[in-house]
């Protein structure tokens, strides 16, 4: 069954109609390539059987499955995400697994009516797109019981994470930049990227408890040169510098992939996987008591 919460924004609509197809074709790179961040956090995140946690931007529901087996089967686990069509994934994978302790809505955390029952919040690179950031952390401080936390991954400065800046370089060097028409995600993966604005805003919002802890490792971008430099053409930075420049990155298309190939071959693996440094933040906050 398909559930759907709240209404859909434009950047709401900009994930459901151009990059939902985009991220499938490249699920398992964005789910497996980058999971490292997750798993360095959730290997070790203490939960409470019984637990009633909100995963929030959960995409096809792998760390909301996680967390469904830390709460067992007295916990419950509610994924949210905007684009429904990854929400089809989470629901079967659930199914395949047997968990009956988890549930997946269609749904823009910003608005979803949330009742404070909730002890724990999670989000894994799902924070960073939201059109008010404030705003949606003031809605999960909603969801939260008193003292209950909101733990969430976000990239750190885009100067930290070559596997995406390289690449947006090297493409910036045959085409222009996007436009203040373009249309996007929301304010971008590298928005929360700095201490002090993330720390104002958790403040903002009602927030304590504040905490940032740094995760460096090596994530893959491509199980090929061929696959990493589509990956790179279609998703993150590079890729809206080149689905903004239309007819133009399509003439120069050959000479950027040229571009890119040099530019990731030192990064090839034996086995032939594009395999790359990258730099996160782990922030955790409570609600206060």
């Amino acid at each position: 069954m398909t559930l759907t919460a709240g209404r859909q924004t434009e950047y709401v609509a900009f994930w459901n109609d151009i990059l939902a197809t985009k991220f499938e074709r490249f699920r398992d790179i964005l789910m497996n390539g980058l999971s490292h961040h997750s798993a360095v956090w959730l290997n070790g995140l203490h939960v409470v059987p019984g637990a009633r946690i909100v995963d929030v931007g959960c995409g096809w529901g792998d760390t909301a499955l996680a967390l469904a087996h830390k709460a067992g089967p007295d916990g419950h686990v509610l994924g949210l995400d905007c684009v429904d069509s990854f929400l089809r994934k989470s629901r079967a994978d659930a199914t395949a697994a047997g968990l009956e302790n988890v549930e997946f809505v269609a749904a823009d955390v910003q608005t979803y009516p949330f009742d404070a029952s909730f002890d724990l919040c999670f989000s894994r690179f799902g924070m960073m797109f939201f059109e008010n950031p404030v705003a949606a952390m003031r809605n999960i401080r909603n969801a939260l019981k008193p003292g209950g936390e909101l733990v969430f991954i976000v990239w750190r400065d885009l100067s930290e994470n070559p596997w995406v800046g390289l690449p947006k370089a090297v493409v910036q060097e045959f085409l222009p930049p996007p436009g203040e028409d373009a249309r996007t995600c929301g304010p971008g993966p590298f928005s929360m990227a700095a201490p002090e604005v993330v720390r104002k805003q958790l403040e903002i919002a009602g927030f304590g408890d504040i905490r940032f802890d740094a995760t460096d490792g090596p994530v893959t971008v491509g199980d090929s040169l061929r696959n990493a430099i589509d990956f790179q053409l279609a998703i993150g930075p590079a890729g809206e510098v080149f689905r903004e420049a239309g007819a133009l990155a399509d003439a120069r298309r050959a000479e950027i992939e040229a571009a890119l190939r040099r530019a990731l071959k030192p990064w090839q693996q034996a086995d032939g996987r594009i395999v790359m440094p990258s730099a996160s933040w782990r922030v955790s906050a409570r609600k206060p008591a």
